[in-house]
This record gives structure tokens, C-alpha cells and sequence, in this order.
């Protein structure tokens, strides 16, 4: 019996150092993946076939990675989940359009359906760089305030907060949506129904939504560089620190 106890001791120091090697090598995977993101959302003016490809192969991969118990459940690891899954809804839109242009199927609606695709992609985009700058920012507070914003960085935070940044596109893209049927079915309808006031309204809410996002995504790109310039400089600081 005293013989067999140091070798069932050494199997499950092997097996737990295992245990560890493979959750670094995932939370590398999961660096990796935030560095493609963002490149695809934040660096890129708009994305390319190529870095929409990789975006779609890394979320994939993602959401694997993240369905394995060695991943730690924290609320990093919630954001880029929720990051992951919006990639869904490119696929939706690259599978719609294949399937149209492969069976040449005909639509009665070809206003809706080519604007509805549309929005799709951007409120991919949206939900990726809200969500990216949300993992920047606590980032930041990790870096900066470790024990300050411990009780901020919960799990319970970290959902509620891409619930609400996806509730907040999707009326986003709603109202986008009725905006760019309705100028489709402005010219069939009559002047002096409601649907004139509907149509205004759409009009003008839309576009300044369309300006506001294209003043906030200049303001994340802005405040995310910020965030990590001071990161970067914090750690070589650091490093620099330790060696003398």
C-alpha cells in the first residue's frame, strides 16, 4: 500500500500541471482571438473577406474553448463569449446571401431582404466594438485597480452588460429597418396617410442614430488606443522596475 501512494501522488500532480498548461494555452488562444477582433473592428476602416473569414474560424473556436471546463467562468471570459456569438449574426447574412445566389431564389420583398442583411452586419459590428471596449476597459481596471474593482468585475456585471448593449442594437437595427422599408414603399404610398409622419420619424431618428454611431465608433477607437498606450506603458514600467 506504501507503494502505490507516491505514484497515485505523482498521476495527479501530472494530471493537474496538465490542467494548467491547458488552461494557459486557452487563455492565449483567447488573447489571440481579442487581437483578430481588434484588427477586424477597431484598426480596419471596414472589414475584408479575409479578416471576416478568420473573425468567423476564431469565433468558432472561441465558443469551443469556452464550453471546456479548464476555462475559468470570469467576467473576461462572458465578454468575449458574447463577442463570439455575435458573429452569428454574419453567418446568417453570408449563409442568406449564398443560398439566394446559389438557388436564384426570388424574392417579393428584395427591399427588405437587402436591407435586413445589411443591418445585420452592422449590428455585428456594433455589439463587436461595444463589447471590445468593454474588454478594454477592464482591462484597465485590472491593470490600474485591481482590488478597488474587485466587486465591479463580477460575472453577474459582465452579463448584464452585453444584455444590455444587445438589447440597445437591436432597436438599433429595428428602427433601421423600418426606416429602409419604408423609403422603399414611400413611393407607393399615399401622401396624406400616417404613413407619411411614420416615415418622417424613422427618417430623422435614423439618421441621427447613423451619426451618432459614426461619431461613437471614432470615440471607442480613440479611448480604446488610450487605454491600452497606458497599459503598454504600465507594464514596461514595471518590467523595467523589477530588473534593476
Amino acid at each position: 500500500m506504501q507503494k502505490t501512494i507516491p505514484g497515485c501522488f505523482s498521476q495527479k500532480m501530472y494530471s493537474s500541471m496538465t490542467g494548467i498548461s491547458m488552461e494557459r494555452d486557452h487563455m492565449k488562444d483567447l488573447r489571440r482571438y481579442l487581437v483578430l477582433k481588434y484588427i477586424q473592428y477597431l484598426v480596419l476602416s471596414s472589414s475584408t473577406a479575409v479578416s471576416t473569414l478568420l473573425g468567423l474560424l476564431g469565433s468558432l473556436y472561441t465558443m469551443i474553448i469556452l464550453q471546456s471546463a479548464k476555462v475559468s467562468s470570469k467576467s473576461t471570459a462572458v465578454l468575449i463569449s458574447s463577442l463570439a456569438k455575435a458573429d452569428i449574426l454574419v453567418s446568417i447574412s453570408i449563409v442568406s446571401e449564398m443560398v439566394l445566389w446559389t438557388f436564384d431564389v426570388h424574392i417579393s420583398s428584395t427591399a427588405f431582404t437587402s436591407a435586413l442583411l445589411q443591418n445585420l452586419l452592422a449590428a455585428n459590428t456594433h455589439i463587436s466594438c461595444l463589447l471590445l471596449s468593454c474588454v478594454a476597459f477592464e482591462a484597465y481596471l485590472i491593470t490600474f485597480f485591481p482590488t478597488e474593482s474587485r466587486h465591479f468585475r463580477t460575472v453577474r456585471n459582465a452579463r448584464l452588460t452585453s444584455r444590455i448593449i444587445w438589447i440597445l442594437v437591436t432597436a438599433e437595427c429595428v428602427l433601421l429597418q423600418m426606416d429602409d422599408v419604408l423609403k422603399a414603399s414611400s413611393t407607393s404610398a399615399p401622401t396624406s396617410s400616417p404613413c407619411v409622419l411614420l416615415l418622417h420619424f424613422c427618417g430623422t431618428a435614423a439618421a441621427l442614430l447613423r451619426s451618432l454611431s459614426y461619431l461613437l465608433g471614432i470615440l471607442l477607437r480613440i479611448i480604446n488606443v488610450y487605454i491600452y498606450y497606458k497599459i503598454f506603458f504600465s507594464m514596461s514600467n514595471r518590467s523595467t522596475l523589477k530588473t534593476k
